[in-house]
Parts: structure tokens; sequence; C-alpha cells
């Protein structure tokens, strides 16, 4: 076996370090401190140092149609490449939709699905009209899809696009709810994540709930805004926790079968 020597936290069975769980007792193995994982956008890991913090979640949040999707398919495609599985779980799409939609953008996923490297989920139908009564009880049901995917393909990506269906909650509930998931996704998985927030045309925030920008260690920030008669894609770079990276504005384009390019920096 490779990695000789490394063994099991838990349970001290020996473990490659390929594998994500224990194949003795499934516990997670634990991710060398201060390691990086590509963002998937070469300009954008040269500004992180490498890219985002292992093991750590970024939220990626914007207005409708500025780029969420691209961005945590991106990521998890860069990780296929590097022999990395993914996991891509949704709340408010419907999968084989998505599957046709990226397939006109320029990204076939059916390979991907098929050989085991790319697997998606849909959260949508663990919501139902009283959810937000009971939030503990949602997450249990989301950390149970998730935990059971992740053990069964050895993923080392997540992105769940977004993290919360975009309907109306009373807010507590959904702080809570947005609080229990992300705590126990770093704390089960050992996954590296991003995870997006629908934000509300012209909103001035960081997320959908006011939580979700406090709990990830990243928040990277995707707009639209108009110049007189054409648009510019901004990418703010808001937040990397214990990194030396300030707050920075990007112009991106978005380019069909290859996805974000990270242009020249607007301003701090």
């Amino acid at each position: 076996m490779s990695g000789a020597g490394s063994v099991c936290p838990t349970c001290g069975s020996p473990i490659a370090p390929e594998q994500k769980f224990c194949t003795v007792c499934g516990s997670p193995t634990t991710i060398a401190p201060g390691a990086k994982v590509s963002t998937g956008i070469r300009d954008l890991d040269r500004v992180l140092a490498g890219g985002f913090d292992a093991g750590k979640t970024c939220l990626v949040a914007g207005e409708t149609g500025t780029g969420k999707t691209i961005f945590s398919l991106q990521f998890l495609l860069r990780g296929v490449e590097r022999k990395e599985p993914g996991i891509y779980a949704t709340v408010s799409e419907r999968t084989e939709k998505l599957v046709a939609d990226v397939a006109r953008f320029g990204w076939d996923l059916k390979p991907l699905i098929d050989k085991g490297m790319l697997r998606l989920i849909d959260l949508g139908s663990l919501f139902g009209a009283k959810v937000w009564d009971r939030p503990e009880r949602v997450v249990e049901a989301v950390m149970s899809e998730l935990t059971g995917t992740a053990r069964s393909t050895g993923a080392k990506r997540l992105v769940v696009d977004p993290l919360a269906p975009p309907v109306t909650a009373e807010l507590p509930f959904a702080r809570q709810y947005v609080h229990r998931v992300i705590t126990s996704v770093e704390s089960t998985l050992q996954t590296t994540n991003v995870m997006t927030s629908e934000l509300a045309t012209g909103a001035h925030a960081l997320s959908r709930y006011g939580a979700e920008e406090h709990l990830a260690s990243g928040v990277i920030i995707l707009e639209l805004s108009r110049v007189g008669d054409y648009f510019v894609r901004k990418m703010v770079i808001r937040k990397m926790s214990w990194n030396p990276v300030h707050p920075t504005v990007y112009r991106f384009e978005i380019e069909g079968g290859r996805g974000i390019t990270l242009k020249e920096r607007l301003g701090h």
C-alpha cells in the first residue's frame, strides 16, 4: 500500500494518501495543515497563493446570472483533471436539466459521471413546506445524503449550489440551517467546498441570510455591472481568512467550453 506509515486517526488502520475515508471504520482522514486546492481558475490560484485552503469552505455569492454555477463546476472539473472526485449538490435544479444545459455551454459531464469522478445529487426533495420548523432534521437528511455519496466516491471536492433553496423562510431558522450545514460538512466530510448564495437583485449584501459569510473561510462576490451600453463582469475577493489577500476587484470573462478567466485588477 502506498503512503506507508499513514494511519487512521480513529482506529489506527493503515491508509493510503488518496483515501478519503478509512476502509475499516469509515472515519474521514485528516487534511495536511496549509494544503491548498486549485480553484479551477489559473490566475485566481495565483492571487490566492495556490488556491483555496484544503478542507475549508468558500462562499461564492451573486445575483442571478453572474456565473456562480459555472464557477462551481469549473472548480469540480479542475479536481477531475487532478484525479480528485467531486460532488455537485443542488437544491433548486433537476440534475438532468443541468447536464443538458452544461453540454450546450461546452462541458460534457456524462463521461465524468459514468467514470465515477463526478456525482450529481438533487437535494430539493428534502425541503418541504415546513422545513424551517425543524431545520436540524433537514440538516440530518442533507448530511446523510452527502456523507453516503462522499464515502462511495472518495470525494475530495464538494459544491452545494445554492446552499439553501430560494424560498421565503423565517430568518432565524434559515440561519440555523446554514450554520449547521457548513459546520457539519467541514467536520464530517473533510472535503474542500464551494457553496453558493443567491443574492437578491440590487441587494448590498454578502449572502442571502447574513450568516454564510461569517462561517465560510473565503467569500467571493460575482457582479454584473452596467457601464454605458455594455456590462462588465466583476469578481470581488471579499475575504480569505488567514491568507495575505487584500479585498480586491477583478474583471472576469466567461467563455463557452472554457469557463471563467480572470482579467485585470480594477481596484482594492
